[in-house]
């Protein structure tokens, strides 16, 4: 670090604030201390530095979907936030099998890992809401609660103004592939959703039709064509539909190209999520976008600091969010199916 600092003209501490993200360093400064480590090929020693405070430099991030394009996306982010801030990353796919998080949170109390990043489905199938011994943790996503600390978007409010947009554009038959009224099959993030649809739903006076619900799991392209192929088969009229990830809208532009029912003329479309497939669709898709590098910043800053603070008092930090209107909902419907 001293051979850094004086290749770069700076203070070993101001090499190691770069190193640990723990202080704010100046752009020009920083790109100074990272180009001299290049020059001289300086590799942090973790281990030494573990041995100092007592951590392994390793932090854990669990997904429950790996396969899909929102959490590729949103993976990429956290891994390099983690690197930024000098850590180490192991990754793990919780699925629907909560085992997984427990042993991820074992492995936290054996210091195996210094903290982990989770994203339960259901705050009824986690962890967090079994354990009153938890080390240091980070939610990402929708479940709520107040044990630990996340980061989240406001998924009821980003649904409301998706839903808000759709009727502006004419749509007055709306159906939701994602979620549907029934608690036994319902995450957090579906049940967030649909309420958000609903409320949009009531403040333009709109009736809401339980059967342009469907519930569909895992959130993926072919649950979006299967949604859509529900639809059709319980024959109740739509002219809109909400996605409640970008993965299933794409998978329900298929199927609806498929039975020959143009997006947008007579059906539009909305995602969530925006991730790189959404700008690439035929048509390109509407979604409600959100800032992932600065969701994972701001999960890897609050773990860092949880771990420095154990005893601080949890905190929530919420990502601000907007509707996208791109070639899927520019038109406003002409029809409805089926007709």
């Amino acid at each position: 670090m001293k051979d850094v600092a004086a290749l770069a003209g700076v203070s070993a501490k101001t090499v190691s604030n770069v190193l640990t993200g723990t202080a704010v360093v100046r752009p020009e400064t920083q790109q100074r201390v990272e180009a001299a480590m290049r020059e001289l090929d300086f590799v942090p020693n973790l281990s030494a530095r573990g041995l100092r405070n007592g951590r392994s430099g390793v932090i854990a991030i669990a997904l429950p979907d790996l396969a899909t394009a929102f959490s590729a996306d949103m993976l990429h982010h956290l891994v390099d936030a983690a690197h930024q801030r000098g850590y180490a990353v192991q990754i793990e796919e919780t699925a629907l099998e909560p085992e997984r998080e427990r042993d991820l949170v074992s492995r936290a109390r054996q210091h195996l890992v210094d903290g982990v990043v989770l994203n339960p489905i259901r705050i009824e199938d986690s962890v967090v809401d079994r354990d009153d011994r938890l080390p240091p943790v980070v939610l990402i996503g929708e479940v709520e609660q107040h044990v630990t600390d996340r980061v989240l978007i406001d998924s009821r409010a980003g649904a409301r103004d998706a839903v808000a947009h759709l009727i502006a554009r004419g749509a007055r038959r709306i159906a939701a592939i994602g979620g549907d009224g029934r608690a036994d099959h319902a995450t957090a993030t579906s049940r967030l959703r649909l309420a958000g649809m609903l409320d949009a739903l009531a403040a333009a006076g709109i009736e809401h039709d339980a059967r342009r619900e469907i519930n569909v799991l895992p959130w993926n392209m072919a649950a979006g064509a299967t949604g859509v192929g529900a639809l059709m088969e319980r024959g109740v009229a739509f002219d809109a539909v909400l996605c409640f990830t970008d993965s299933i809208a794409v998978g329900a532009l298929h199927a609806l190209a498929s039975a020959g029912i143009r997006v947008p003329d007579d059906v539009l479309v909305c995602g969530f999520d925006d991730v790189e497939q959404s700008r690439f669709t035929t048509p390109e898709l509407t979604t409600v976008s959100f800032d992932r590098h600065e969701f994972a910043r701001a999960t890897i800053a609050l773990l860092e600091e949880r771990m420095t603070a154990r005893d601080a008092p949890v905190r929530a930090v919420a990502i601000a969010h907007r509707v996208v209107p791109r070639a899927s909902t520019q038109a406003a419907p002409g029809g409805h199916f089926p007709r």
